[in-house]
């Protein structure tokens, strides 16, 4: 599975520099790989070939669909698209959202896949699930985003809104009628993700101290409050916990639309707990590069240039396979306590995200570790009460202060320890650039460490085995 996963990524950017296969030759590789299920080099070469091959005709086949946007860049066009996220007001009154399921009408008919951000004018207000007419002027760009609108004429055509973009809808109002300003948004940005609403200097308090990515729709949260759970509820009923952790990652699925890093971490979650449930050897590196497989299957775009997916897989590297030698070299036998588990995860997490993060912006948090100590920990509790919050809201709209006031508290500190931290002097650099020699020997540092550990961590075990023999016997 690791080589056909790697071979498959591999194969995908071999697809960037307009290399083509034709399909039956990809089929014809599968249908050999599978007759041939032998533990042998021939049939491991064979696997390789098969996902070297089938990246490099997912790849070509996902480039000539993109077509389109290059083919009407720059010029006036008319599309047809469900929106995706609900609309505010941006610059110079503009409504901004994205869409997807584009149907381009003018200057001819095609469908083009991937997303688009407009910001345009003709409509008071757009949710998510309406179907729109734009027209405007197409900038194809780079990124989880196809291609930007500006100035463009919207109109609403339809509406394709399930009761899911309606509970979406009602909880955002349930929670700012249960919370004030800004807590309320910052409490819809840990539950459902939609950080539009935060006010621009809250935002750059979080970008200042390291913490965007908790206001995000990252994936970081859902791994987190499922590693939570799984903690919580492992010792006491196996079922209990894997139901509940599956109807966490049903509930983020649902609420949050399936954004693609969503998708990321439902797909390393729900493979982790099938494989726990089942009594299968978890192998955290295999269902890292198989969510990064199946996700890229689906959108190649996330491979070749999108910063967020890039950030996301290393967060989950951090999170599976470096914070477990942390946590079992510094607690050895002993079941690590919660916050310090989070705060290991988080830390983790953060030392794999900064040197991408330094080469591409150029941005780094001097206090961003301290920052995600003193607030990442209270991250599944925040994330508890502010749903609790917005359901009292949207239930029992009269009492929902009184079912809101922990959250209050807690999401109060959780602000003003962030724009605290971000006034301290000189915490955030933004021309600190790391050359690509200097992130690659930052990757490799840590990966030494890695080995480090786990060499330790093993010795450790050995040396102990004769003891623990000993005593039993």
């Amino acid at each position: 599975m690791l080589a056909l996963c790697v071979s498959f990524l591999v194969g995908l950017l071999v697809a960037r520099l307009h290399v083509w296969l034709p399909g039956w030759f990809v089929i014809l590789l599968g249908i050999l790989a599978v007759s041939l299920l032998k533990h042998s080099i021939f049939h491991l070469g064979l696997l390789i070939l098969f996902g070297l091959s089938l990246g490099i005709w997912r790849g070509a086949g996902y480039l000539q669909a993109l077509a389109p946007y290059q083919e009407f860049a720059l010029q006036k066009v008319t599309l047809q698209a469900k929106v995706s996220l609900d609309a505010v007001y941006g610059n110079k009154g503009q409504l901004s959202f994205e869409v997807k399921k584009v149907h381009i009408t003018s200057p001819r008919a095609v469908n083009v896949p991937g997303t688009i951000k407009v910001s345009g004018y003709g409509e008071f207000a757009v949710y998510r699930g309406d179907i729109v007419e734009v027209t405007g002027k197409l900038y194809p760009t780079r990124g989880g985003k196809q291609a930007t609108m500006s100035y463009a004429q919207v109109k609403r055509i339809g509406s394709e809104q399930t009761w899911v973009d309606n509970f979406r809808r009602n909880f955002v109002a349930g929670m700012q009628t249960a919370l004030p300003e800004p807590a309320a948004s910052f409490g819809l940005g840990l539950v459902i993700g939609q950080r539009n609403t935060l006010p621009y200097a809250i935002a750059q308090a979080f970008l200042m101290v390291g913490l965007t990515h908790i206001i995000a729709v990252s994936g970081y949260n859902l791994t987190i409050l499922v590693n939570a759970a799984r903690r919580l509820f492992e010792k006491r009923s196996k079922f209990v916990m894997v139901a509940c952790a599956a109807g966490l990652i049903t509930f983020f699925l649902l609420i949050t639309g399936a954004s693609a890093s969503i998708v990321r971490a439902a797909v390393v979650s729900g493979l982790g707990l099938a494989a726990w449930y089942y009594g299968r050897p978890v192998r955290p590196l295999v269902l890292i590069l198989l969510a990064a497989a199946l996700t890229t299957y689906a959108t190649p775009t996330y491979f070749w240039s999108d910063i967020g997916w890039w950030l996301s897989i290393l967060a989950f590297f951090g999170i599976l396979v470096i914070a477990p030698q942390i946590t079992a070299r510094l607690f050895k036998k002993r079941s690590a306590p919660m916050l310090a588990q989070v705060a290991i995860e988080t830390l983790c997490a953060e030392l794999m995200t900064i040197p991408l993060v330094m080469f591409i912006f150029g941005q780094v948090s001097l206090i961003g570790l301290l920052a995600n100590v003193l607030i990442a920990l209270f991250i599944p509790l925040a994330m508890l009460l502010s749903f609790i919050a917005g359901m009292a809201g949207m239930l029992v709209p009269l009492l929902a202060g009184w079912f809101a006031w922990p959250a209050k508290i807690l999401l109060t500190y959780m602000l003003d320890t962030a724009v605290m931290l971000s006034r301290v002097p000189h915490v955030f650099k933004t021309n600190a650039y790391l050359s690509a020699a200097d992130m690659v020997l930052c990757y490799g540092l840590v990966l030494l460490l890695l080995y480090g550990l786990y060499r330790k961590r093993h010795a450790w075990y050995e040396k102990l085995q004769p003891n623990m023999t000993d005593k039993v016997y």
